[in-house]
């Protein structure tokens, strides 16, 4: 099953409850929240107050992408706070074992990433310790930014190194996906989808017929690799 991941960071901030139950009440079980330090990366977004505010009203998996640079002190923070999912930047290079494995610990889902111009071999050391890869489709730190088409061969390559290790680990993809190329992106082997803009920001915030465009374009996609 394809999972959609709706991105926060695009949602109206000033109707963020309204947001999320409109995706809610779209089936969408899956939040993803981008926490921004603007150090790691030039932008500053979300912190520990929204995923635990979230934790209280929602019973939505939280998905927590941190783009910071101290994810060895913070990340169990996030876990304390709700999140169900923790995803750690192997570019921050700062206790990234330790760091996973403290994600398990406190009772959350930890999984990595890395950057478009970042090998993708350096994903590789962590497949085994993780229960999620999220390749990024854009440069990590700003929202609304178009798709890498290049981003695809890096899908097949990660699903094809799990597969012949026999790891089941979901991917996830980030960045610029849309109705137009969501049917690529689950064809290489995405298994997760993070959209922001084009769920939350387009068609004049017709969140539910967005969500249906996605849904429409995965259901092509399945069909045609069943």
């Amino acid at each position: 099953m394809i999972r959609l991941s709706p991105s926060i960071l695009s949602a109206d901030l000033y109707c963020l409850r309204d947001g999320i139950d409109r995706v809610r009440s779209c089936g969408v079980d899956m939040l993803h929240v981008d926490v921004m330090d603007g150090h790691f990366v030039p932008n500053i977004t979300f912190g520990l107050p929204l995923v635990s505010s979230l934790r209280k009203h929602t019973d939505m998996e939280l998905d927590v992408h941190l783009m910071i640079s101290d994810p060895a002190k913070y990340a169990p923070l996030f876990v304390k706070a709700g999140a169900d999912i923790v995803t750690i930047h192997a570019e921050s290079q700062i206790e990234t074992r330790e760091t996973l494995r403290s994600i398990r610990y406190e009772g959350a889902k930890p999984g990595i990433t890395i950057n478009p111009n970042t090998p993708l071999d350096s994903l590789f050391p962590y497949l085994e310790q993780v229960e999620q890869v999220l390749v990024m489709s854009v440069q990590a730190g700003f929202g609304g930014q178009s798709f890498i088409p290049s981003s695809l061969k890096r899908i097949r390559e990660l699903s094809l190194r799990l597969s012949e290790n026999g790891l089941k680990v979901p991917i996830e993809v980030d960045g610029g996906i849309g109705p137009q190329n969501a049917m690529s992106v689950v064809e290489a082997g995405a298994d997760i989808l993070v959209a922001g803009s084009s769920i939350f920001s387009t068609n004049d915030g017709d969140i539910e017929g967005n969500i249906r465009a996605l849904t429409d374009a995965v259901r092509q996609a399945r069909n045609r690799t069943s």
